[in-house]
């Protein structure tokens, strides 16, 4: 059973601008309250304990906003990564390896809104490093990134999906990497090629809020 899991948070949100000129992407709101605090609610209750999130871009303003995570029940760690800039996300987990421990956990990028539920009792396959969770192509996406196989993904093949940004880990996959920026997209890529990473697709409620325009369409669709 997995007790930990990490909510990437540290992005500048160039295409979120002017919004992210002032507050970080994270804290912006959808249905009158933070992006964010929906994951932690969600992840709180399906049983997680400790939530880690990484800040770089106006991150003091995120722990100042949300504390120490007694609200919802659960302890949040904070990987600070303020004073060399955001390491993109692989590199983000790569420093935050240390308060992620030795047990697969969670990942779930912090801008997207969703209704999958996360699942704290799901088990990595013998020999996989990563299981993806995949959705149908949005229209900002229309290319996709991977292709599912037997239950296997690949970044070869015509049938493409979009990686919704949650993912169950091994540490195995991060602890060998030198620290430093590093995209999560070429880790992935290199493992795949040894059919180290499954996934499944996801056919519920996804949402990439990148821009001001999905984040005033996300509020539309709460607000009915």
């Amino acid at each position: 059973m997995m007790k930990k899991a990490m909510i990437l948070a540290a992005g500048r949100g160039e295409r979120m601008r002017p919004l992210t000129d002032t507050t970080p992407k994270p804290l912006l709101e959808i249905g009158g309250k933070p992006l964010i605090v929906w994951h932690i609610e969600k992840l709180a209750k399906a049983g997680f304990k400790e939530i880690v999130i990484n800040i770089a871009h106006l991150g003091y303003m995120i722990p100042e906003a949300l504390g120490d995570g007694s609200k919802w029940g659960v302890k949040l760690l904070y990987s600070d990564e303020q004073k060399g800039g955001g390491l993109e996300s692989a590199g983000g987990i790569v420093k935050a390896l240390p308060l992620l421990g030795n047990e697969q956990f969670l990942v779930v990028n912090g801008d997207v809104w969703c209704d999958y539920e996360f699942d704290k009792s799901f088990e990595l396959g013998e020999g996989i490093l990563a299981h993806l969770i995949l959705v149908p192509n949005p229209e900002h996406n229309v290319s996709g990134d991977f292709d599912l196989q037997k239950g296997m993904v690949t970044s070869e093949g015509k049938a493409r999906y979009t990686f919704s940004g949650i993912g169950y880990y091994s540490p195995s996959l991060f602890k060998w990497l030198e620290h430093g920026k590093r995209a999560l997209g070429e880790v992935l890529r290199d493992t795949m090629k040894h059919d180290a990473v499954s996934g499944e697709i996801y056919n519920g409620v996804w949402r990439d809020i990148g821009t001001p325009e999905r984040l005033e369409e996300i509020n539309n669709l709460l607000n009915k």
